[in-house]
């Protein structure tokens, strides 16, 4: 018997489980169940297999014999965005969970800190602050660097230095005949450009290099209000966000707070309104930004100069995976006519079952594009709009998503059309995101390093042809 004679999963571990019998897991294994969790654990993956490989060498030999036995790849490293991989079906996917590859290495010389494929931002950030520099990290500590940065990547710092995304100056990829290659400015240049923004359709991403910021610090912490005196705040903030200074990223968020220990003493239980961000600028020139929110008298106010790796919890995401259901879109403004159909679904006065709601500021050099930027160079818009709630049980998450619809249908009228993928946690097409000339741009070069279709991906791009038939 050859092992095409057998189910592709067996035959996978078959071939690649020599080098780690204890690192690829099947159903009905016993470490199945706790490798295929995702960080989002409303999300069930039950993939065909999880492999964990720990070198690159072994992500290469499994890639290739993925291939052999007819399954696919999908690369995964903490899964926050896992539901609309879940969502196509993962019967022929092999789930490479990618976090023991998450070394960190600081080039001062050459101002690049090199990160690998697994890595999470909180040592990042800690490696880049050690030699008083600054990355354009996520707003929690534990989102992978590489699903945040291949889906453009919108940090505190995002309005002055632009997406992390086109901070990348390198990377470094098993494509689908399991070779790996380096992509930069002048090797492999498509596929450079495609990685940054594009997602994770074209190939597993075993390391990147990001140039880091001379920032040591940043004025940064957040405002509460009670959510019954804050329709005032949500004015001045709509007024005041689409033209305020690059210095300053800011968020917007009306929530609804879980009495759980988690969560601090003063806001446990409470509904409450929070301003949050980061200004790069100095004392004086941050307080001058913030004057018409100080002026509307928040109960808390935690704005403050702070090192860099303090910025990472500012936003009070959760840590560790916690169950969640939501929608978003992005806005082309929010006129009164949007405050108003935005606060009758979360203020006070609203029945739902959202954790929150959060308008997140774009604008500056998030709205313009960047010299020689990838894919994703820039976002048009004024506002990224997530919204989201706890999905405990099956139906707690259909309510919470439900809720979240109807906010994101709400400010419809007010909408771009396009989506930002990493807020998008639900299957959608992912043209929306680039406009045909960049898709079909990007369906080339998935084509070009990805000619069997070996992989999956959360917002996947196709091929040119698949199964001898031209893809829209």
């Amino acid at each position: 018997m050859t092992v095409l004679d057998v189910h592709p999963s067996d035959a996978l571990r078959r071939i690649w489980g020599t080098r780690g019998s204890d690192r690829i897991h099947l159903a009905g294994d016993p470490g199945y169940d706790a490798a295929r969790i995702a960080w989002n654990l409303a999300v069930d993956q039950r993939p065909a297999a999880v492999a964990q490989p720990q070198t690159v060498d072994e992500v290469s030999a499994l890639v290739r014999a993925a291939a052999v036995t007819g399954l696919r790849v999908a690369p995964q490293s903490t899964g926050h965005n896992a539901g609309p991989l879940a969502e196509r079906g993962l019967d022929d996917v092999v789930v490479l969970r990618t976090g023991g590859l998450n070394q960190v290495r600081v080039d001062a010389a050459r101002g690049v800190v090199r990160v690998e494929g697994g890595a999470v931002w909180e040592p990042v950030v800690e490696a880049a602050a050690a030699h008083g520099c600054a990355v354009l990290h996520g707003s929690s500590p534990d989102v992978g660097v590489a699903g945040f940065t291949l889906g453009g990547g919108i940090g505190w710092y995002a309005r002055k230095l632009g997406l992390a995304a086109n901070s990348l100056v390198a990377a470094e990829v098993v494509i689908g005949d399991g070779s790996l290659v380096r992509a930069d400015a002048e090797q492999n240049a498509p596929l450079f450009w495609a990685l940054r923004g594009g997602g994770g359709s074209f190939g597993v991403v075993v390391a990147l290099e990001f140039r880091m910021f001379p920032i040591a610090s940043a004025y940064a912490g957040m405002m509460v209000w009670d959510l019954a005196d804050a329709e005032r705040v949500l004015r001045e903030y709509a007024a005041w966000a689409p033209t305020a200074p690059d210095e300053v990223s800011a968020s917007f968020r009306a929530m609804r707070l879980p009495p759980i220990p988690d969560i601090p003493e003063p806001l446990r239980g409470r509904r409450i309104a929070v301003l949050d961000g980061a200004v790069l600028g100095s004392d004086e020139r941050a307080a001058e930004i913030l004057a018409g929110f100080r002026s509307l008298r928040p109960e808390i106010d935690t704005f403050g100069r702070v090192p860099t790796t303090a910025v990472t919890r500012i936003h009070m995401d959760p840590e560790g995976g916690a169950p969640f259901a939501s929608s978003s879109t992005v806005l082309e403004a929010l006129p009164d006519a949007g405050i108003d159909a935005f606060w009758a679904e979360v203020g006070p006065d609203a029945t739902t079952s959202l954790l929150l709601a959060e308008l997140r500021q774009l604008g500056g050099a998030v709205g313009r594009p960047a010299k020689g930027g990838g894919v994703l160079s820039h976002l048009e818009g004024q506002y990224a709009v997530f919204a989201g709630g706890m999905a405990m049980t099956p139906q707690m998450g259909a309510q919470a998503h439900a809720d979240a619809v109807k906010v994101t249908d709400a400010l419809a009228p007010h909408a771009t059309g396009t989506r930002y993928l990493n807020f998008t946690e639900n299957a959608v097409d992912s043209r929306t995101a680039y406009g045909e000339e960049r898709w079909l741009q990007l369906k080339g070069i998935r084509s070009a390093v990805d000619q069997h279709g070996a992989f999956a991906a959360n917002h996947p791009v196709p091929r040119l042809y698949e199964n001898g038939q031209p893809t829209a």
